[in-house]
């Protein structure tokens, strides 16, 4: 799932720098987004079986999305020209993986390496054809963008917490009561993860950080802050989001929960706070140490949730979060201020395609 979440990803880049250099204004550039769209479609209904049955119905439509994009792009930035082969080669593999015969349909060993090349084309890419220069990026949309998409996450998890609750729901009183103790927990810890993400302004201050950036640099620090550091907070809602599932499955006795779930919890928090650190200390917008360390510390919850209870780790993870974000205001009461300058970028193997 690690593989398609690395192509998908690039490509979702890939496109937010689409709309970021042009809106579809015109009435064929929204039926070829309408298009790219059905691409999408196809690869999230791929995706069960994407190593698998549905694998090949997968590559198409990963092609298709990345045919399109290259297209819109083209009409906008003949740069693309120099980026989208990367693109169409990294379809083309995962299309050949597909095909290649494998026990019960499945993707054999050798499609797997496929799929790695195929991540390693895309995210390779600008180590052969730099970005820096070749796109310019409008600071306003580029935050807003990324920002929406957490807030979608973090909806899909609240959501997906509601759903696993009322499929459990209907035992005795006392079990029914134990359900939703458990996921309000859910809920306070999504509500604190919004609150890190939200809570001290760090979209406006990204864009303003984007906006006084030179066109090079901002191309740098978009990709560093952006796509790379998106990467582990994303993974990290995702494993919560599991953890959390577990936790109410398991919510109608009190003992200690699957280790495995409690790995998700702990690793998850440690990865969402992680990325926030790396966002924050890319673009310079706050506080980034102490959520570092506040993510080394999440780790250690997993033995709670292994050796105690799902519901007491939970607890656990956000009080860390409150205390967090409490120690953080009293650090800049008036605000995010800059504890670390912006640092330099490296050549970034990023989304270059959008």
């Amino acid at each position: 799932m690690l593989l398609i979440f690395g192509l998908l990803w690039w490509m979702y880049e890939g496109y937010a720098w689409l709309t970021n250099a042009r809106p579809p204004v015109h009435t064929a550039e929204r039926l070829l987004l309408l298009v790219a769209m059905a691409g999408f479609l196809t690869i999230g209904l791929a995706i069960p079986g994407g190593f698998g049955g549905t694998s090949l119905a997968l590559g198409l439509g990963y092609l298709v999305v990345v045919l399109v994009h290259g297209l819109l792009y083209f009409r906008v930035n003949r740069n693309i020209i120099r980026v989208t082969p990367f693109n169409v080669a990294s379809a083309l593999l995962v299309i050949v993986a597909a095909l290649l015969p494998g026990p019960g349909g499945t993707v054999p060993p050798a499609g797997y390496a496929l799929w790695v090349v195929a991540l390693v084309v895309q995210l390779g890419s600008p180590l052969i054809v730099h970005p820096r220069g070749l796109f310019e990026l409008r600071p306003a949309h580029l935050a807003e963008r990324h920002s929406a998409l957490l807030l979608v996450a973090l909806g899909e998890s609240v959501a997906a917490i509601g759903v696993g609750a009322g499929r459990l729901a209907g035992h005795s009183g006392t079990e029914n009561a134990r359900l939703v103790v458990a996921a309000v927990l859910g809920l306070a810890l999504a509500a604190a993860l919004w609150w890190v993400v939200f809570g001290a302004g760090d979209e406006e201050a990204a864009e303003r950080v984007l906006t006084a950036a030179t066109s090079e640099r901002r191309t740098g620090l978009a990709l560093s802050a952006f796509f790379y550091g998106n990467i582990p907070l994303l993974l990290g809602l995702v494993a919560m989001a599991a953890g959390v599932g577990e936790a109410i499955a398991h919510s109608h006795r009190i003992a200690a929960g699957p280790a495995d779930a409690a790995v998700a919890l702990a690793v998850g928090a440690a990865l969402f706070l992680a990325g926030e650190a790396d966002i924050r200390r890319s673009l310079g917008t706050g506080p980034w140490r102490l959520r570092a360390a506040t993510a080394v510390i999440a780790l250690t919850t997993a033995a709670i949730g292994a050796f105690v209870s799902l519901a007491v780790q939970l607890t656990v993870i956000t009080v860390l979060l409150v205390v967090m974000l409490v120690l953080e205001r009293r650090e800049s009461p008036a605000g995010p201020e800059q504890e670390h300058p912006p640092r330099p970028t490296p050549p970034t193997p990023g989304a270059a395609a959008g």
